[in-house]
């Protein structure tokens, strides 16, 4: 059984790849859920004035 070996360049890239998808999602995440946060706000403001 042969030992495997990941470079520096290639373990770089490999924790900049899983860093980008996971940054990704939860940007995603927060602008689906922002823009309704936002009315909420907005709605309750509406009712305080």
């Amino acid at each position: 059984m042969e030992l495997l070996y990941i470079g520096p360049g290639m373990g770089a890239g490999v924790i900049a790849a899983t860093l980008g998808i996971l940054l990704s999602l939860i940007i995603s995440l927060f602008a689906i859920l922002w823009y309704p946060f936002k009315k909420l706000i907005q709605f309750i403001k509406s009712k305080i004035n």
